[in-house]
């Protein structure tokens, strides 16, 4: 996505297994945010809320550590403030940082090894230079990723990224009218770390044999709390109002990568962002609505690419706590 960067912090010696992933905005984006399963861990979304004063974000902070893991966003914020970017206060600024969390306690076998503020500093600081950079250091088992797995724990997750170009020119308007216009240029990106409750859906037919979720352990060792967290972004400009309904869209992605999805045992949540680069035509309310539905359609199957992306870019990881094995991918 042009003019956001990814930061990924992680440690996985001596008892860890967790990291932050940071996503840095550039500065006026906007944001919104929708909340979709039944045991989620998050902080500042309630600013994200269309009817708040700051109408602007300048961060996401996506860490392991469960509620623990909350304190690295602060690092994410600090790192932010020292680049001189968010809210102008008197004597200052004060970076808007949403975030959210993963549950991998213990995973690494020390249940204390979790991240805090240093490591989401850290996270932060390592999206420096990486406007351009390809994507293939950002992917797998790095950042809030590390410590993911997925399948009530059987096999092991990870950050999964997409992206989807919206074609640009007429469209077909309403019955009757004329056609309208979709800007080119138009991308939507996402941003997947997998650490769900449910087994993934490949687009291929399943191998003979091949694990369901019936087969999944269900016993005490793999009843873990478990979390799908999605930033899906765009270039197009939206208001903070169309980032939430872009965000709620968003989720019909994570729904066709997992089986379950938003369960009571998951934290499911998708940030949206937008960069504003790219304007809409407003002129008529038939050319504003096609131009939304354009990026609604194309975030819900960047998410869904991204999550399957997350599932086969997974490497094996064994610590004190145990194995896990990538889902075998058809």
């Amino acid at each position: 996505m042009p003019g956001i960067r990814v930061g990924h912090a992680q440690r996985t010696e001596d008892g860890w297994l967790t990291g932050v992933t940071a996503v840095v905005l550039p500065p006026g984006s906007s944001g919104g945010v929708d909340v979709r399963g039944g045991g989620p861990g998050t902080i500042e979304t309630d600013a994200l809320d269309p009817a708040t004063l700051v109408q602007t974000v300048d961060g996401i902070a996506l860490c392991g550590g469960s509620a623990y893991g909350l304190a690295a966003a602060t690092g994410v914020q600090r790192w932010i403030e020292q680049q001189g970017q968010g809210y102008h206060v008197m004597g200052g600024v004060v970076p808007i940082v949403p975030g959210a969390v993963i549950f991998d306690l213990g995973r690494g076998g020390d249940f204390s090894a979790r991240p805090d503020t240093a490591m989401g500093f850290e996270a932060a600081a390592a999206c420096v230079g990486l406007e351009d950079a390809p994507d293939g250091g950002l992917r797998g088992c790095v950042g809030a990723g590390t410590g993911a797995v997925l399948g009530r724990g059987q096999y092991k997750g990870g950050v999964g990224m997409a992206s989807v170009r919206v074609a640009g020119g007429p469209v077909p308007g309403p019955p009757g009218a004329d056609p309208v216009s979709v800007p080119e240029g138009i991308v939507v990106g996402a941003l997947a770390v997998v650490n769900a409750a449910g087994l993934p859906v490949f687009p291929e037919a399943p191998e003979p044999g091949a694990p369901t979720l019936g087969g999944v352990p269900q016993g005490p060792a793999a009843a873990g709390l478990n979390t799908t967290l999605v930033v899906v972004a765009t270039n197009a400009a939206l208001t903070p109002a169309e980032c939430k309904r872009l965000a709620t869209a968003s989720h019909a992605g994570l729904a066709r990568a997992l089986d379950p999805s938003h369960t009571l045992v998951d934290g499911d949540t998708v940030f949206a962002a937008s960069t504003g680069a790219v304007e809409f035509d407003r002129a008529i309310d038939a050319a504003r609505v096609v131009g939304l539905m354009s990026v609604q359609i194309a975030a819900a199957q960047a998410v869904r690419d991204a999550i399957l992306d997350g599932v086969r870019a997974a490497t094996p990881v064994t610590t004190p706590a145990g194995s896990w094995a990538p889902f075998p991918v058809p």
